[in-house]
C-alpha cells in the first residue's frame, strides 16, 4: 500500500515574515504550483475521524491523499489518479482508489458520500535545512490569501528542535496553524454565515 508517516510542523507568518524569509532564505528556490482539491461528507464524517481527504494536481499529476491521525504525525494514504478520474471526482462521482478506498472503509466512510468542497492554490518554496526540508507556502483560496513556514523531519524530536530554532532566529512568534484543509473548511463555514 503506497501510505508514509508525515512528521512537519507549521506556522503561519504575516506578509512581512514571509517577505523576509523568502527573500534571506529561499531566494534561490523555484517556485512550484499546486492545487489541493478537497472533499467532505455532508455529516462531516472525515473531520469527525480527525481526517482529511484531498487531491493535489502538481505538475499534470493528480495525487489522492488521506491523511489520519498517526502517533509520530500524520498517516497519509496515496492513490494516483488519471485526469479522468479527477474530473470525475470534482464532479461529485468518486472513482475507485484502491489504497484510500480501503482506509475510508476502515472510518466507515462511503465514497459515495464524498462531495466536492472547493479548492486551493499554493504557491511554494522549498529548500534543505538542517538535515530537514522547510517549505515557504503562500496560499489562495474562497477570497482569502494566508502564508505558512513548514519544516518536515525524519524525527519528531529533531524537527521540533529545528522549527523552534529557525522561528527564533527570525523573532518568528509560535502561532497556533490548523491544517491546510482546515483554514478551508472554517473559512467556507464564514463566508457561509
Amino acid at each position: 500500500m503506497s501510505q508514509e508517516v508525515e512528521i512537519e510542523f507549521k506556522n503561519l507568518l504575516t506578509i512581512q515574515e514571509y517577505n523576509l524569509l523568502a527573500e534571506d532564505l529561499f531566494s534561490q528556490a523555484e517556485m512550484i504550483e499546486q492545487t489541493n482539491y478537497y472533499f467532505e461528507t455532508d455529516s462531516l464524517d472525515l473531520k469527525a475521524n480527525r481526517s482529511a481527504l484531498r487531491i493535489r494536481k502538481k505538475n499534470e499529476t493528480y495525487t489522492l491523499t488521506l491523511k489520519e491521525p498517526h502517533p509520530d504525525g500524520l498517516l497519509e494514504t496515496h492513490d494516483t489518479l488519471s485526469e479522468k478520474e479527477f474530473l470525475s471526482w470534482t464532479s461529485g462521482r468518486p472513482t475507485e482508489a484502491p489504497n484510500v478506498a480501503e482506509q475510508l472503509r476502515q472510518l466507515s466512510v462511503n465514497l459515495s458520500s464524498l462531495n466536492y468542497a472547493g479548492r486551493m492554490t499554493t504557491f511554494r518554496k522549498e529548500i534543505p535545512y538542517q538535515d530537514t526540508l522547510i517549505v515557504l507556502d503562500k496560499s489562495i483560496y474562497l477570497d482569502t490569501e494566508d502564508a505558512e513556514l513548514e519544516l518536515e523531519a525524519a524525527s519528531k524530536h529533531y524537527g521540533e528542535k529545528v522549527f523552534n530554532s529557525l522561528l527564533a532566529n527570525y523573532h518568528i512568534p509560535v502561532r497556533k496553524t490548523p491544517a491546510k484543509i482546515a483554514r478551508f473548511f472554517h473559512q467556507k463555514q464564514k463566508n457561509s454565515l
